[in-house]
């Protein structure tokens, strides 16, 4: 469906992330990934929803001259928003294991952005879920981090994973989203494109 509109489109996604590959894949998206590192650092001044636009645009930059008429570019962002602070991927097994403490027995939100970039347009669209873990205990948040190494994850956690499993008590919004790609969104920015 989608995949026959884009057909004279070239889809470009600029992600390591082999979720959200997966995610493109399983729309039927034919697309190719390009890569190019970036610091991934952001103003003081910005919140939020803010934090992750303006990362999932400044990744889009490296490629501003090279995109092509057929072009779309999808870059994106994940953040993890609790106790007013943003959460990252984590640096270390202590860092990761203070998220985690930092997550138990409360509510959080997952936000993503993502943006998408012709030549000539660029729109940035995000996706908000509310996430709350039941009280982890150090043993549990331990085995998660010796067992699934989740230091590629904002917030140092996978909903798909073992500490999902045992450790959400509920969710409020996309469950997609908080993998790393709100889908729902992808589909439909992309509809309205073409």
């Amino acid at each position: 469906m989608l995949s026959n509109k884009l057909k004279n489109y070239n889809l470009i996604l600029a992600s390591g992330s082999p979720r959200r590959q997966q995610f493109f894949n399983d729309l039927g998206l034919n697309f190719e990934i390009r890569l190019k590192p970036i610091e991934e650092e952001y103003p003081n001044r910005l919140t939020h929803f803010e934090i992750s636009d303006y990362l999932s645009q400044l990744k889009s930059l490296p490629f501003k001259d090279e995109l092509k008429s057929n072009d779309i570019l999808i870059t994106s962002d994940t953040i993890v928003w609790n106790d007013n602070k943003a959460l990252g991927k984590p640096s270390c097994k202590e860092d990761a294991f203070q998220m985690l403490q930092s997550l138990s027995n409360k509510t959080h939100e997952v936000i993503t952005s993502v943006c998408f970039t012709t030549p000539s347009f660029q729109k940035t669209v995000n996706a908000i879920t509310k996430v709350t873990f039941k009280e982890l205990t150090e043993n549990e948040i331990n085995f998660y981090l010796d067992n699934y190494g989740p230091y590629d994850k904002a917030g140092a956690y996978g909903i798909q994973e073992w500490i999902g499993h045992i450790g959400i008590t509920s969710i409020k919004g996309s469950y997609f989203n908080v993998v790393g790609l709100p889908t729902h969104l992808v589909y439909k920015t992309l509809n309205s494109m073409i």
